[in-house]
């Protein structure tokens, strides 16, 4: 984390000082438009955040292994599949939220299916998908994007248990 963190400022700094260097009004206007995401997205960080430290406060272990856990093989996996292609956001406050549910418990094919099925079914890419592609293969990538997930998320529980 200290690693990514760093990695960031520097990133950061630099563009700043390069936007500053240039001196043509792209310093403004970098900050407006970062400050702008920030307003979009800052009640969705909230919220993220809450939850993630509900989930480690209120002890909902039994709930996420019984579901979710190690020994729910394929129920596991689709509901792991199911619950990533309903997560809103992006890897700021989606990795958060599955990292709470591995460390309540979650097991790594179902955690695996569920990143997956984020990165893979995100119901916002759809609203991207459909007017730019269309119906048809918007429809099959789905259908084959619904595979994905269970295939490595069944992997995983195979290769690394």
């Amino acid at each position: 984390m200290i690693i990514a963190t760093a990695t960031l400022w520097a990133v950061a700094l630099g563009l700043v000082m390069y936007a500053w260097q240039l001196g043509d009004g792209s310093l403004v206007h970098g900050i407006e438009g970062g400050w702008g995401i920030m307003r979009r997205t800052i009640l969705l960080l909230i919220i993220a955040f809450l939850i993630v430290g509900f989930v480690n406060v209120l002890s909902l272990q039994d709930l996420v292994q019984k579901w979710i856990g190690p020994q729910s093989g394929w129920q596991g996996l689709i509901l792991g599949e199911g619950i990533g292609m309903l997560l809103p956001g992006g890897p700021y406050v989606v990795f958060p939220l599955i990292a709470s549910l591995y460390q309540a418990g979650a097991g790594l094919g179902p955690a695996v299916a569920l990143i997956t099925s984020w990165a893979v079914l995100g119901s916002v890419s759809v609203t991207f998908e459909l007017p730019f592609m269309g119906w048809r293969f918007t429809a099959v990538r789905w259908g084959l994007g619904l595979l994905a997930p269970l295939l490595t998320g069944l992997l995983a529980l195979l290769l690394f248990r």
